[in-house]
């Protein structure tokens, strides 16, 4: 045995340990313990004196320290236990009246109908999207009522100035705090006991009791859980920041989502103009409901007639061109959908769909051909749709053009 320290690996069933000795007199030899897991599933077989994940992806290897498993918080949890006491649901007093507008109509109807007093709402989206920038303008309406602390990782106290002076004037109410350790942030909101929290953003939060780097799995789960015992404990909404990786989900554990009441993302091209938001979970409302926004130059406007940008620019009596109604949660919302049928100079027709399953296209266009009669095995199909319409719209647009006539405008 040498006296410089090597690494081998150990595998179990479900866990890849790595593991680096030293040797220390003649007997104490272990000096630390690390554990991989995967961040899609934690599942391993071997087969042939190799390891293969599940998940089938790569790079999905993450480093989790392996600790006691006694903290500080477990002595603390243990004295709770003879504290806690329970209470029957029947006196448990809750009305929707609780809820705190935010001032923002297009987010207070994705949200439900308001901000639910100690929820914790994870807001994702692509970079430079406008998360920052919508939850900025959400504490210039509330900080006139409501103390809000903004905490904020990623930028500088004169940074945000500089993006809050293009919104307009701010109350003192609002207080920045830029700042990454979560031990001294807890300490923050414990003691100023404001009414709205916004941590911008969840990746940039670290715990030193977690030796992991900031961002990682260790990390964002434990700050997750610390914000979680906040807002449920001193009835504190928090609006938590994600990032989202490039397959278009939120940055870290998979469990991130499972913690929080509310997941909002924030879609759209941030080269074009408008913005979409909805929700893909929901505890305290439907998520059904859509937002859409305009980005301008003093941030984030409310698009409250989206069938007016939807139709803006169609053609008047123009073949190939249909308006459909399309309900969006409580919302109608009035959209154009193109279709193009052409007969196809190879052996193969083309199907190109925009807006629409490319699958559905083909079946809707396979039972046209079985149920009506029409010969479209060898014809190109162009279809250009936005949002969720019913399939018996596409099918009778498609014959419509086939038979090349024009729907009237009424």
């Amino acid at each position: 045995m040498q006296d410089a320290p090597f690494p081998f690996l150990i595998y179990k069933p479900g866990k890849l340990y790595y593991a680096c000795f030293e040797q220390k007199g003649n007997y104490e030899w272990q000096k630390e313990r690390k554990q991989f897991t995967s961040v899609r599933i934690v599942g391993m077989r071997k087969r042939s004196g190799s390891v293969s994940v599940q998940c089938k992806e790569w790079n999905t290897f993450v480093e989790e320290r392996i600790d006691s498993g006694i903290t500080k918080g477990t002595t603390v949890a243990a004295r709770a236990v003879n504290e806690a006491k329970v209470v029957p649901i029947t006196e448990v007093s809750a009305d929707d009246d609780t809820r705190n507008k935010t001032g923002i109509k297009e987010l207070d109807r994705v949200l439900g109908g308001g901000i639910v007093p100690g929820s914790l709402v994870l807001v994702g989206g692509d970079p430079g999207i406008g998360k920052s920038t919508l939850l900025l303008q959400v504490c210039q309406r509330m900080a006139k009522q409501q103390k809000i602390l903004y905490i904020s990782g990623e930028e500088s106290q004169t940074q945000i100035k500089l993006r809050a002076n293009r919104m307009g004037e701010f109350s003192q109410n609002l207080l920045l705090l830029c700042e990454t350790n979560l031990g001294i942030i807890r300490s923050v909101i414990e003691k100023e006991k404001p009414e709205l929290v916004i941590i911008d953003s969840i990746q940039t939060m670290y715990s030193e009791d977690v030796n992991s780097a900031p961002g990682s799995v260790s990390q964002v789960r434990e700050s997750t859980n610390v914000f979680m015992q906040l807002a449920k404990g001193l009835c504190i909404p928090i609006f938590i920041v994600g990032h989202v990786t490039k397959e278009g989900t939120v940055a870290g554990p998979r469990v991130l989502e499972h913690m929080v009441d509310t997941v909002l993302y924030f879609e759209g091209d941030r080269h074009a103009s408008y913005r979409i938001l909805r929700a893909v979970k929901n505890r305290f409302g439907s998520t059904n409901e859509i937002g859409v926004f305009e980005m301008r130059q003093n941030g984030l406007v409310e698009v409250e007639n989206p069938s007016e940008y939807m139709l803006s620019g169609k053609p008047e009596n123009a073949s190939g061109s249909v308006v459909a109604c399309s309900m969006e949660g409580t919302r109608p919302i009035l959209l154009e959908i193109q279709a193009l049928v052409a007969r196809t100079n190879f052996g193969m027709p083309r199907r190109t769909a925009a807006g629409i399953d490319y699958n559905r296209v083909n079946l809707l266009m396979a039972v046209l051909e079985k149920r009506l009669g029409m010969n479209l095995g060898n014809c190109d199909a162009y279809v250009n749709i936005a949002g969720e319409i019913m399939n018996i719209i596409v099918g009778g647009f498609c014959s419509q053009h086939y038979i090349i006539k024009r729907c009237p405008e009424n």
